[in-house]
């Protein structure tokens, strides 16, 4: 399959959002990638996403499996002992890891319906409070959205009506005074903001990260639905993902992106 059509947007946020999490920029001014530039918790279970859509498995397992297999990626706490439970159940949680990992189901799904559906399962296995569900969601829509042709005004209406997310804001306006903030509610919808003030791809990246905050998850959210809507990312960015991932991961890309990407 050709580089360009694999789906890796939101895996390029999450791996050119790495190095900035903690060491955030309030520019839209800096490198891409350097040697620090890793993946973390967002495209494994990216992946894992991707991974129980192939093989139809049950989302919890896949996120279980890929968390064992991949260790020491950033999980949060919470999701750390979820992993390694013998018996793990869905703990309320609002944070924005089910919207980090949602993407896949963009390009999955036939329907609004069937996207909203999917996403909410996918979210609840973990994050089953209303705003961890709404986050995933909302994310999920966008991309479906997105990729079926829906304009700007047209997504942003509907997560505004859907989900009274407040998406009037400008990102200069939201940059001076974000901080870190882990929920879907605090992170989500800047996310998509970046998105819809973004004039392509790797503009959407930058704006994502210039805010500071939990770049590299605001940056993977902000990659699935620019990749959807601009349908590309650049050749330069796709390459540096594939020499960073390892090549079982790529597999899994490249199998998902030869089935959903239509």
């Amino acid at each position: 399959m050709p580089k360009e059509k694999l789906i890796v947007g939101a895996i390029a946020g999450d791996i050119i959002g790495s190095v900035y999490e903690r060491h955030n920029v309030k520019t839209i001014d800096f490198d891409l990638f350097c040697r620090q530039s890793t993946f973390t918790d967002d495209s494994v279970l990216t992946l894992a996403t991707m991974d129980a859509i192939i093989n139809q498995k049950n989302y919890g397992e896949a996120y279980q499996l890929f968390g064992r297999n991949y260790p020491y990626r950033g999980y949060g706490r919470h999701f750390h002992s979820w992993i390694h439970s013998e018996n793990p159940e869905p703990y309320n949680s609002w944070g924005n890891g089910s919207a980090m990992r949602v993407s896949p189901i963009g390009w999955f799904g036939n329907s609004i319906e069937e996207v909203m559906a999917e996403a909410q399962k996918s979210a609840e296995v973990t994050h089953n409070h209303p705003e961890g569900i709404k986050g995933a969601q909302s994310t999920a829509a966008a991309i479906y959205m997105a990729r079926i042709g829906k304009n700007k005004n047209e997504i942003k209406k509907f997560i505004m009506d859907t989900f009274q997310y407040d998406l009037e804001r400008k990102i200069d306006d939201i940059r001076p005074n974000y901080g870190f903030d882990v929920s879907c509610q605090g992170s989500v919808p800047e996310a998509i903001i970046a998105f819809l003030e973004s004039a392509d791809f790797e503009n959407a990246i930058r704006l994502a990260i210039s805010i500071g905050g939990d770049s590299d998850t605001i940056a993977c959210i902000t990659g699935g639905i620019a990749e959807a809507y601009y349908q590309t990312v650049p050749e330069n960015i796709i390459e540096n993902v594939l020499n960073i991932l390892p090549n079982e991961l790529i597999k899994i890309i490249e199998k998902f992106s030869i089935k959903y990407r239509r």
